[in-house]
Formats: C-alpha cells, sequence, structure tokens
C-alpha cells in the first residue's frame, strides 16, 4: 500500500464523514461552511452558527436578496465580519449562483486559492488539492520542511494529490492535521504517512515555530449618548467593524465625564480597553437613537454588546 492509499483507507475508517458539509453536494452549504471555518474551531460553528444561518438564508440567492444588516446579524458573535460582508458581496456579484471553475471562484471577494480548490474538490469532486493550515502542517512534516513558503506547498499538495480521490484525500488531510499531525504531541504512531515521512523524528522542528509578538493594549473611550431613553449609535464605517453598529469611540476622554465602567475585547492583533463614558453636556453626532428592544434586532460587534450588556444589567 502506498501512502496516497493509506490515507485513503485512513479516512474511511477514521474521517468525520458526520459533518453536516460533507453529506451535501450543495456548493453554497460547503461555500459557507469554508467560510465560517476560517479563524474559528469547528465545534463553534456547529452548535451555534452554521444551522442557524442557513436556516435564516437557506441559498446563495437569499443572500444576495438580503440587505448586509440582515447577513451581519446573523453573523453575529462569529466575529471576522469582513467574511460576512464579502460572503454577501460575492452572493450579489454571481448572482446567487457559485461557478464551477477554481479560476472565476477565485476572483470572486473572500475566496482564496484554497477556499476556491475545497469549493470545486468538495462540490464538483474536481481533482484539487486544498492548502488550509492543518494541510500546510501536514505537508511541512512530511517533506521536512521548516519553512511554510506558499509557492513550494502548493508545488507538494499537487505532487501528493490523489487524483482518483480528491474529495477523501483532502477531508482526510485536514483531519490527520487536526486529530493525528497536531502542532503540539503528534500521534504519529497512529499516523497513515508515517512509514513515508521525512519529518517524524523531529516533528517539532517542521514547520518551525515563529515567535508571536506581544498583543498591545489599546485604551479607549466609549461615549454613552442618551436622549428621550435611547441610546445613540453610529453605524460603522472603518473597515474592520464596517456595517456594524456601535457606541462612538474616542481616544481621549472628555473633561467633567464620568465612568460608567469598562469593558475589555482582545481582537487578533490587538486588546481593547474601553471605559464607557457619559455626561449630558456631550453633543457627538449619531446616525440614531434606539430602545433596548430596537438595539436587539441591529448587528453589535462583540465589544458593542458587552457595554450593552453592562448599561441594562446595572439598571
Amino acid at each position: 500500500m502506498n501512502v496516497k492509499e493509506a490515507i485513503y483507507a485512513w479516512y474511511q475508517k477514521n474521517g468525520r464523514h458526520d459533518l453536516p458539509w460533507r453529506q451535501t453536494n450543495d456548493a453554497y452549504k460547503i461555500y459557507l461552511s469554508e467560510i465560517m471555518l476560517q479563524q474559528t474551531q469547528v465545534k463553534t460553528v456547529l452548535e451555534r452558527f452554521y444551522f442557524p444561518f442557513l436556516e435564516r438564508f437557506p441559498t446563495l440567492q437569499s443572500v444576495a436578496e438580503a440587505p448586509l444588516d440582515d447577513v451581519l446579524k446573523m453573523w453575529e458573535g462569529l466575529g471576522y465580519y469582513t467574511r460576512a460582508r464579502n460572503l454577501h458581496h460575492t452572493a450579489i456579484t454571481c448572482k446567487g449562483v457559485l461557478p464551477k471553475r477554481p479560476e472565476e471562484l477565485g476572483g470572486l471577494k473572500g475566496i482564496g486559492k484554497s477556499t476556491a480548490h475545497a469549493i470545486c474538490a468538495f462540490a464538483y469532486h474536481q481533482a484539487l488539492p486544498i492548502l488550509d493550515a492543518n494541510v500546510k502542517r501536514v505537508l511541512c512534516r512530511y517533506f521536512a520542511l521548516s519553512v511554510k513558503d506558499e509557492k513550494v506547498l502548493w508545488e507538494k499538495a499537487w505532487k501528493f494529490l490523489a487524483v482518483k480521490h480528491p474529495y477523501e484525500h483532502n477531508q482526510a488531510m485536514m483531519d490527520i492535521g487536526a486529530f493525528v499531525c497536531t502542532s503540539k504531541n503528534p500521534n504519529c504512531l497512529e499516523c497513515p504517512l508515517s512509514f513515508t515521512c521525512k519529518g517524524k523524528n523531529t516533528p517539532e522542528n517542521y514547520p518551525l515555530a515563529i515567535k508571536k509578538a506581544k498583543v498591545p493594549t489599546k485604551k479607549r473611550f466609549a461615549l454613552v449618548i442618551k436622549k428621550e431613553g435611547k441610546l445613540g449609535l453610529i453605524q460603522r464605517k472603518e473597515r474592520l467593524l464596517h456595517g456594524l453598529w456601535g457606541f462612538v469611540q474616542v481616544d481621549e476622554k472628555p473633561k467633567n465625564a464620568h465612568s460608567l465602567g469598562k469593558v475589555t475585547h482582545t481582537y487578533s492583533h490587538f486588546k481593547l480597553e474601553l471605559e464607557m463614558i457619559y455626561d449630558e453636556s456631550l453633543h457627538v453626532k449619531v446616525d440614531g437613537y434606539f430602545t433596548e428592544e430596537e438595539i436587539e434586532s441591529l448587528a453589535l460587534s462583540t465589544v458593542d454588546k458587552k457595554i450593552i450588556q453592562t448599561l441594562f444589567s446595572s439598571k
């Protein structure tokens, strides 16, 4: 048995066949899973987001027809909201029907080469390799590559692909990376690649870990603006949280304003510490005033939801 056959046999016995996106040929459902699983664990996507999103938007056409606010509201809590905006943009661009060629898919917003390959391999069973984080690690160890060089890894992925079983091969490579060839304490004895793996004796060297810089803390102030019992909010324009509603934030504390407490939130590149500030004399332009019930229907970022919870729980 060669290594490709061993991978196929391993997947038949050990693969996660019960994942919902592995029980469908619907390109939209597969695409949605691929986008949600970027930066988010399978468990979180399965338990809280995948099924509710599909219930609200059963087709890509329904995403295209919906306002961006509705899509963002269903994405609320999943984070990395650019993914939701790109999903909406792509749905409109392709008029609710995903193309079947990887080159065309790769030209759509938010769909990179690996995601395009995944959609084509899993929905249309095309013989294309994928290159997510788990697959990169498996390939680095198998070929004893200490550096994750994209060009080299794509060459290896193409060479390694089982063209007769692209679906099973790619799913197996992801599962092996997730459960066997893990970043820490890989279980080489259970790995179907071990008998020809070049890096199995020192797996910690492939790839070599890059030392992460300490996450900086940003301190800002959230302005709590009130009018006739309603809270003043803005709809964000900046890239990180574009389209989401929230409180006005400033870098300097207004004079004479008093604090209502602090909330914190950690993003991928920094930690945000927000002090909630209130002063009746504050005159700040907002996009709308909302009651507690009205706010519940808006798409808010996690940190703004924390502010809302703090404000209303202290009533």
